[in-house]
């Protein structure tokens, strides 16, 4: 594989590239080397990665999930609240009290159910938005 070298009097035109490639996203207007977009960005000057956003999201929607579910909640996942739910609040409690006693496997079992990170809890949550961008898409080009 072949390394490349951006220098940094490339970085603003190498990072829009890179969003456009991978996320589909353009600059909103012309954008020139003096404008470093990515600065803007705290994280990335700080150079923090993102590993932990990422699987902290796909959480979050999980355990969304199973909190729902222990509250007894039957209608669409984002239209749920676990407020004022004891039996989903004793779950969350059975699950933090572990603090770091216990490996997160463990934890992740005691709010879940599995010992398993599994991000379809996002898919489930947003299924009515993905619903209805389909039927205002129908018929449009997809992709960039």
């Amino acid at each position: 594989m072949r390394q490349s070298r951006i220098t940094p009097a490339q970085y603003s035109t190498a990072w829009w590239d890179l969003r456009l490639k991978y996320q589909g996203v353009a600059p909103p207007s012309p954008r020139g080397e003096a404008m470093f977009d990515p600065g803007a960005k705290y994280h990335v000057p700080d150079n923090t990665p993102y590993t932990r956003y990422f699987l902290a999201d796909i959480l979050q929607f999980q355990f969304h999930r199973a909190l729902a579910k222990t509250a007894g909640c039957t209608t669409a996942l984002h239209r749920c609240s676990v407020y004022e739910s004891r039996d989903a609040g004793q779950r969350l409690d059975a699950m933090l009290s572990m603090g770091l006693s216990k490996p997160w496997p463990d934890a992740l079992q005691a709010m879940t159910g599995s010992r398993d990170m599994d991000a379809s809890a996002i898919l489930d949550y947003f299924a009515p938005l993905q619903a209805w961008l389909q039927e205002q898409n129908k018929g449009q080009p997809i992709g960039w």
